[in-house]
């Protein structure tokens, strides 16, 4: 898909808009989920019934359960978004040829394992999707608190039909310079997961960003060199990175995530920031829509321009 071509772009959401939850990974502890929905409902939005399964092992319910509940939030003619609960592990599970496209007016949110999902979506039908907060994963803690979520960046992304607002990243410029992409990316070991299956993605003109948690650095180095290999940065235009959190190295002066992204990212010749609060981090987490053209400013602490509306009135 060109810069030129825009995707179908879901409904800004607004007050008293629908939004229904779905677990399609690993069970959500019934007091955050709580915490979330209190969140949304503060927000002004109409919170579709859901139920609690019970898990089965470390997923939130039966596959079959877990499916239906997905299925029917996107088939209820009143909901605007479908909000993960939480991720984990088992969004996979979902990905054959029964799984419909989500409606285009319906958001998709969420994070993590969501990444699964999202590349799924894109690859397949070209939904864009929007990285960011879930119920018990973000709306839970707050706007704008730590292990919450970013308010401004969340209203831009889903409620404002606008286009040219920014993303402060609030990270660091590992290679200066400016790049216009599609936005893409997700949690990173998800993204190398689809190697090598139908929907693996494409990342050529992106904007490509990733981010994860708990791993040792050169795990992250493996990662990065196997999409190195796999010609994933080949014809990437931007790379963004989150600030990898609980990923120390293991033993006093080894190198460190931020040194492994520089080795191997810098030889690109493209602007990389690295250390933003996407995804998996401890600060108010941004909101970033997934499948829509994007300028990365790398300068300072860099900055994220979105160069078309996300939504539609």
């Amino acid at each position: 898909m060109s810069l030129s071509e825009s995707p179908e772009k879901p409904k800004a959401l607004r007050s008293a808009s629908r939004v229904a939850f779905f677990s399609p990974a690993s069970p959500p502890e019934p007091h955050r989920v709580f915490a979330g929905t209190r969140e949304l409902v503060r927000l002004g939005f109409d919170v579709g019934a859901g139920y609690a399964p019970k898990p089965d092992g470390y997923f939130a319910a039966p596959l079959s359960q877990r499916r239906l509940e997905f299925f029917a939030a996107l088939r209820d003619p009143l909901t605007v978004a479908v909000i993960a609960t939480r991720g984990g592990y088992g969004s996979a599970y979902f990905l054959d040829e029964a799984l419909p496209a989500p409606p285009s007016s319906v958001s998709l949110i969420g994070f993590s394992d969501l990444t699964t999902l999202q590349i799924y979506f894109w690859q397949k039908y070209r939904r864009p999707s929007f990285y960011g907060p879930m119920v018990a994963a973000g709306f839970d803690a707050g706007a704008d608190k730590p292990g919450g979520y970013d308010l401004q960046s969340f209203r831009n992304a889903l409620m404002n039909p606008i286009s040219g607002w920014q993303a402060n990243l609030s990270g660091e410029t590992l290679r200066p310079g400016s790049a216009n992409g599609t936005l893409l990316g997700g949690a990173m070991t998800l993204l190398e997961a689809t190697l090598g299956t139908p929907w693996e993605l494409d990342t050529a003109d992106s904007i490509l960003f990733l981010e994860d948690r708990a791993m040792k650095p050169y795990q992250v180095d493996r990662v990065l060199l196997h999409l190195k290999h796999a010609g994933k940065f080949k014809n990437v235009r931007g790379v963004l990175l989150g600030d990898f959190p609980e990923c120390d190295p293991p033993v006093a002066n080894s190198p460190s995530v931020r040194e492994v992204a520089h080795r191997i990212l810098a030889s690109l010749n493209i602007p990389i920031v690295f250390g933003a609060p996407i995804g998996h981090t401890a600060r108010p987490m941004l909101t970033l829509p997934l499948g829509v053209p994007a300028r990365l400013i790398a300068e300072g602490s860099g900055t994220l321009e979105f160069l078309e509306p996300t939504v539609c009135p």
